[in-house]
């Protein structure tokens, strides 16, 4: 009997073994794809206008010759989220129900809902960027939902610590740098803590991040889309450590870029 019962541990351990093999490790980035994520950020943030918003003064990221501001139902703006929407292969009927809205539209008609209204497209735009720098799917799978890549971050930075090309880390402890991730939780009922969300690992939660593009002394600078129906850089405030000051926005998690920081691009495995 004990010699049974040791055989079906053995046997259950190897049939654990597969699912946590299961997980590649994920290539290192050079410096420039963290660099290209920034800069596309702000090239798409100033293609929209220049739209800002929380704190005032001027802000750290420059606008050179701003146009006008227009929003996501203006007919100018149908190939850019086309374009954002194109890289998610869960489009979940995006593309061709704002078709429809788009042809509508340059007859003169008014569609309602408007161009680009529904679904919510700030996920389609961080996975535009992220992909658009040159960040394969298996480092930052694009989806629809923020809550579903950021599951992804998740599990490669529980397998793979050392090489993730993203960290979860609290906003109470850590001050954001341009390239991370500020999400937020947008649910009636917001995570406690972002450990929470391993509980329900894979179900769908309204989030919304935002790329950070500038930290400066008491300010957060970070690019998001879909924010005032338009790509939209929001100014937070931030403590004297560089952390955001709570509820302005009410981050949940902030990712850690680590593009251009892992093995062999690491400054530590170049010494």
């Amino acid at each position: 009997m004990l010699r049974l019962l040791s055989l079906l541990l053995l046997l259950a351990g190897c049939a654990v073994q597969p699912q946590v093999a299961a997980i590649p490790p994920p290539l290192s980035y050079p410096p420039a794809a963290r660099e290209r994520v920034i800069r596309l950020a702000l090239n798409e943030w100033r293609d929209w206008g220049c739209v800002i918003t929380g704190l005032s003064a001027p802000s750290l990221a420059i606008c050179e010759n701003p146009g006008t501001p227009r929003p996501e139902s203006a007919p100018e703006n149908f190939p850019r989220v086309l374009a954002y929407w194109r890289i998610v292969p869960n489009a979940e009927g995006a593309i061709p129900a704002n078709r429809s809205r788009y042809a509508a539209a340059l007859r003169g008609e008014v569609a309602a809902p408007g161009l680009w209204a529904e679904p919510y497209w700030s996920a389609a735009f961080i996975s535009w960027v992220m992909a658009s720098a040159g960040v394969d799917a298996p480092e930052f799978t694009p989806d629809a939902s923020h809550s579903r890549y950021l599951d992804h971050l998740d599990t490669l930075a529980a397998a793979w610590p050392s090489l993730a090309p993203f960290l979860p880390r609290d906003p109470s402890a850590y001050a954001p740098q341009p390239g991370d991730l500020v999400c937020r939780d947008r649910s009636r009922r917001p995570l406690a803590s972002w450990t929470d969300r391993a509980l329900e690992r894979g179900q769908f939660r309204p989030m919304h991040c935002d790329i950070v593009v500038e930290v400066g002394a008491g300010v957060v600078e970070a690019v998001g889309g879909n924010v005032s129906d338009s790509v939209t850089l929001s100014r937070w405030e931030a403590d004297e450590a560089g952390r955001l000051v709570p509820g302005q926005p009410s981050a949940v998690v902030i990712m850690e870029n680590r593009l251009g920081r892992t093995p062999p691009w690491s400054p530590e495995s170049r010494s």
